[in-house]
């Protein structure tokens, strides 16, 4: 919020920094690939010092994980909206896997939370910002499959969203490279979901 001079807070000049780097950074990202983009472009692309960069990243790694938030946020985004208008549970779990690989295989997003997500931070802290995003989207659509009485009995949420987590990555990277067409995925996609549930 302003002042009456019209003059920005501190929190406000931070937060404009803090998203100005992030968006500078997730293109470059998304572009070159985090091991061939430097500090010194995002200075650059941003007008900004490096010291206004680290002191809201410690580190490269710290500011990627910021970019994978914000990719991730995107992605969940797609998957809500996909599945808003839908029936039931399992339609909005068939839309919103349908989105989450569709999203996935804009290359910017393909690189940033499928290639190099893992890569920068390591598979611990890529499964945490996961687990907070796409596939805690998931595990919500499967719960919510659950407690309609429509999740397979003996299967668990848990359990569940990990294996179809699992495919739905893989189908969007072979998608992304052209190994698998639209029809496919939809199609496995729906025998999966029809394999992991029961009729109404």
């Amino acid at each position: 919020m302003t002042g009456g001079t019209g003059r920005r807070s501190n929190r406000e000049r931070s937060e404009d920094t803090r998203r100005r780097l992030i968006q500078a950074a997730r293109k470059a990202f998304a572009d070159k690939g985090y091991a061939a983009t430097g500090t010194p472009e995002l200075v650059a692309a941003t007008g900004l010092s490096r010291g206004a960069l680290y002191h809201q990243f410690p580190d490269k790694a710290a500011l990627f994980r910021a970019v994978l938030e914000d990719a991730q946020q995107d992605v969940v985004a797609a998957i809500d909206a996909a599945a808003a208008a839908a029936p039931d549970a399992l339609a909005a779990l068939r839309r919103g896997s349908r989105a989450f690989v569709a999203a996935c295989m804009r290359p910017g997003i393909r690189r940033i939370v499928l290639i190099d997500g893992p890569a920068v931070l390591g598979w611990q802290v890529w499964r945490e910002v996961d687990a907070a995003h796409a596939l805690g989207t998931l595990i919500a659509g499967l719960d919510a499959l659950a407690q309609a009485g429509r999740l397979r009995p003996g299967l668990t949420v848990q359990a569940t969203a990990l294996l179809l987590s699992g495919a739905l990555n893989e189908a969007a990277l072979a998608a992304s490279e052209g190994r698998l067409g639209d029809a496919e995925i939809a199609t496995a996609i729906d025998a999966l979901l029809d394999g992991v549930s029961r009729p109404a």
